[in-house]
């Protein structure tokens, strides 16, 4: 399925009812007054976070949500039937913006979070509203106001405690595939991720977190070329960002030389996500026998001037990742205690 992490929707609530002009008719009541009543509050639009969903794909085919609006009032003092609310599902982390004033009207980030996006129309009151001591008979009632009609933009970003972060052909979907139960397609030639991957990651019974795989980056990606600008915004999310480098790169390329373009993009994009703490991973130390691999991971952390951890793992044969795994859930845990 490809994924969806942005969309365009109307919704209109519904219309209040009108109150109704209705007058008491009985044998033997000549004059019965006014008996009107007053109509029903229109449906609302309310948008529900659900972690079941995980894409806004369903929202390629329907664009247009309308609530249903509320009955007219009747004789008899009937007052009408309060129009259904509408709520719409979507998954957890939807940003939703007004396209017209480019509001933020809610940021949806807890499973079952809501909020209302179109407040229905208020109802009309009938001619028994009207009665008074000295008006017994009023003719008087008022229409049904029109519910809110709006234009919404959703956007997606992925809550993730952990953005891994690389070139095409890093070994990102390979990692995630060798810690999480996440299965992005791999291959031995030049190839980047089409869309995000989410992998829950469990060192034990009770403690876990959550990686996503965000597409390559290339040089010019805050620009727009190449696919990572359209979900470089899922990492602003993350803890924390693991900044994956080949140590044993099949063509001439200098990882040092990527490392830096891509912290480059990182700043061009966001400063705030520049900032965000990252951790060094040098990955495929299978190639290479222990001391050609020591020996490029000191020239690659010389050259950076890396100060941050660093760790030296395989992720096609799950070397290192374990350790990997442990030190990132108890970095999390730290960081959520400290919050």
């Amino acid at each position: 399925m490809k994924f969806v992490d942005e969309a365009i929707i109307n919704v209109k609530a519904g219309k209040g009812g009108d109150g109704c002009l209705s007058f008491r008719r009985e044998k033997f009541i000549p004059f019965g007054g006014p008996d009107g009543g007053n109509g029903g509050v229109g449906g609302s639009i309310y948008l529900l976070a659900d972690n079941n969903l995980n894409t806004l794909v369903d929202f390629r085919f329907k664009r247009n949500f309308v609530a249903e609006s509320g009955e007219n009032g009747q004789g008899s003092q009937c007052t009408g039937k309060n129009g259904t609310d509408l709520i719409i599902k979507v998954p957890v982390g939807t940003l939703v913006f007004d396209t017209q004033t480019e509001e933020l009207i809610a940021d949806l980030i807890k499973n079952g979070e809501m909020v209302c996006v179109a407040k229905g129309g208020r109802y009309g009151v009938g001619n028994l509203f009207f009665k008074t001591s000295t008006n017994r008979a009023p003719r008087k009632i008022t229409k049904g106001t029109k519910g809110e009609e709006r234009q919404l933009h959703l956007e997606l970003k992925l809550l993730a405690d952990v953005g891994l972060l690389g070139f095409p052909n890093a070994g990102k979907s390979t990692l995630i595939r060798a810690i999480s139960a996440a299965r992005p397609k791999v291959a031995d030639y030049p190839f980047t991720t089409l869309y995000p991957n989410l992998g829950v990651v469990r060192v034990d019974a009770e403690r876990s977190f959550v990686v996503a795989d965000i597409p390559g980056l290339i040089e010019g990606a805050a620009e727009g070329t190449g696919l990572g600008v359209q979900f470089l915004k899922h990492l602003t999310r993350t803890s924390i960002l693991l900044q994956l480098i080949d140590i044993a790169p099949l063509d001439d390329r200098d990882p040092v030389k990527e490392a830096r373009i891509l912290v480059k993009e990182l700043a061009k994009f966001s400063k705030a996500l520049a900032e965000k703490e990252r951790w060094l991973v040098l990955n495929k130390i299978d190639m290479l026998s222990e001391a050609e691999a020591n020996k490029r991971a000191q020239a690659i952390i010389r050259r950076l001037k890396w100060r941050g951890p660093v760790f030296k793992i395989s992720a096609i044969k799950k070397q290192g990742t374990q350790e990997l795994c442990y030190a990132l859930m108890q970095h999390i845990e730290l960081m959520k205690n400290e919050k």
